[in-house]
């Protein structure tokens, strides 16, 4: 889904003077810093740039925009992805497609708070949620070419295109699980969600009145 942000957990002080050099690992702490302290719609460009001690121009040069930030290099994260599906031919589809995804959102320890503010801001901001919405298409449509090619289906037949909105929607889910509870482990929940995934739902057992 979404991919680590730096390491480090500690706000960063506001800078004067040029830096000799910027990066986007500081831009992002410096920008989720901001977010923490002012809110995410209440932080400009302008002002990320300025605590940084760098110009508009030089923060376009990292990113596109204040939403970018946020995501960080998603198309490289989604290449990241791709890599870890077609690494798996020896296993059964669904085995496949959960083995990559818990793969991918595993990270280490002092990586994992940064992330999760990255999440918290993606799951929870509304101008964020709207621009979600193209991205999370495109690691959709990763799954769904993945199950086209293991199934000898077209990306558009109904079983790749369900299985697409299902992993996208299981993700989700387990993101949102692992938020609610700080000592949640986000590889089980996705690992559980996706085994869940596989089996279906008939012997889930139902209350009726």
């Amino acid at each position: 889904m979404a991919e680590p942000a730096t390491s480090a957990d500690k706000p960063p002080p506001v800078r004067t003077g040029r830096p000799r050099v910027a990066s986007r690992a500081e831009l992002e702490r410096l920008g989720f810093a901001l977010f923490e302290r002012q809110g995410f719609d209440n932080t400009t460009i302008d002002d990320i740039a300025a605590a940084a001690g760098i110009g508009r121009r030089t923060f376009f040069r990292y990113f596109a925009s204040k939403n970018d930030l946020v995501w960080g290099d998603f198309e490289a994260q989604l290449t990241r992805l791709s890599a870890l599906l077609a690494a798996t031919p020896d296993l059964p589809m669904m085995d496949a497609l959960r083995t990559a995804v818990v793969e991918f959102n595993r990270f280490d320890g002092d990586i994992v708070p940064w992330h999760r503010r990255r999440m918290e801001l993606v799951l929870h901001v509304p101008a964020l949620r709207a621009d979600s919405t193209l991205r999370y298409r495109s690691w959709q449509a990763l799954i769904t070419e993945f199950v086209a090619a293991r199934t000898g289906l077209r990306a558009t037949d109904p079983i790749p295109r369900l299985l697409g909105h299902l992993a996208l929607a299981t993700s989700v889910a387990a993101y949102e699980l692992w938020l609610e509870e700080e000592t949640a482990d986000l590889s089980a929940l996705l690992d559980a969600l996706f085994r869940r995934l596989a089996t279906g739902f008939l012997d889930v057992p139902e209350r009726r009145s």
